[in-house]
């Protein structure tokens, strides 16, 4: 098959493209060229930027794809180009929304793609709703192929995942773990997470691509392994080998408290307890089956970090906003018992 990505460098896009080489699909990538070293040797790479129409339309003129796949459109407006640009150069369209896109508050922890989507409290979500919608009515009455994909936390080698982290990524975490330092953990540890691996995301993905029963649909693609938050941080401490230190915060105090996006990220995510049926995409790809476990995966994670000091982003700001909370947090405690 002829696959255009637009993207195909990032933390779920990058396994995709991975898997695609390997299976000598004849793929092309539509980017600026970031992460070249890494991109297989056979695939083809389009060096422009999606946001340049006129760019864009003259490199791809001629060309028809079986699946343009979108990776990095998030409000309407990149939708809407996209349509413009490939309405007639490809058999079927597949856009990366997301999981957070569903109800918040959650009534049911069941997730399934028939679960209404809403979140009053995630701008980036809401986008993602606006995305779909536009290219379902696309769908409906111009014929456009549409596919949308809802990923939840999907992680890779470069990142470990986390529930509070600052701007430069989860590494000040894990290193306030090493440190023997308490650790931000919203709530009290007890609700329901997925963590799904890139690799074991990209299997579904690609069963996806020309798949005739996926045209017109949404499907959800996460592991089926269920975690506590606890459980989580209590896996990433005993791969590094150190002892846990938890120090559990409010979820709707830290989003008051922080700049760091923690109102979306967590009271209209992370916060919830949520458990996906994953019946759709496996009946869509059959054999399908996530088969990394988180604890698998995030070792690999680890290790890989652990081995390239440039992923290894410090974050003083981070650091010192966690022991200002803390800090609060305890002086709170002790001028209440008194």
């Amino acid at each position: 098959m002829k696959i255009l990505m637009i993207g195909g460098t990032g933390t779920i896009s990058m396994a995709i493209t991975r898997l695609l080489a390997e299976k000598g699909e004849d793929l092309y990538l539509l980017n600026r060229g970031n992460r070249k070293e890494e991109i297989p040797a056979n695939v083809k790479l389009i060096c422009a930027d999606i946001n340049d129409e006129e760019a864009v339309e003259e490199k791809t003129e001629g060309m028809m794809f079986d699946a343009v796949c979108e990776f990095i459109g998030f409000v309407p407006e990149q939708v809407e180009r996209d349509y413009r640009l490939f309405k007639n150069k490809t058999r079927q369209y597949i856009y990366i929304s997301s999981a957070s896109a569903y109800g918040k508050p959650v009534s049911d922890p069941r997730i399934t793609e028939g679960t209404a989507l809403a979140n009053p409290y995630w701008e980036y979500s809401r986008n993602k709703i606006a995305c779909e919608d536009v290219l379902m009515k696309h769908f409906r009455e111009d014929g456009f192929p549409v596919t949308i994909v809802r990923p939840s936390h999907t992680y890779d080698e470069r990142n470990v995942p986390m529930g509070v982290h600052g701007k430069q990524g989860s590494w000040q975490v894990i290193r306030r773990m090493m440190e023997g330092k308490p650790v931000i953990i919203h709530g009290d540890g007890t609700s329901l997470w997925a963590m799904t691996h890139n690799s074991d995301f990209a299997k579904a993905y690609v069963g996806l691509i020309g798949n005739p029963h996926a045209i017109g649909e949404a499907f959800q693609i996460t592991n089926d392994e269920i975690l506590t938050w606890n459980q989580i941080f209590g896996t990433i401490a005993k791969i590094l080998g150190v002892e846990l230190h938890p120090y559990y915060v409010s979820s709707s105090f830290l989003a008051e408290v922080s700049d760091y996006d923690l109102y979306g990220g967590l009271l209209g995510d992370k916060a919830c307890s949520v458990i996906f049926d994953n019946t759709k995409i496996k009946r869509a790809v059959p054999g399908f089956s996530p088969c990394v476990s988180f604890e698998e995966g995030v070792r690999d994670t680890i290790m890989h970090i652990m081995q390239h000091p440039e992923l290894q982003k410090e974050d003083p700001e981070f650091d010192a906003w966690c022991d200002r909370v803390i800090n609060t947090l305890e002086e709170a405690k002790e001028k209440l018992k008194k």
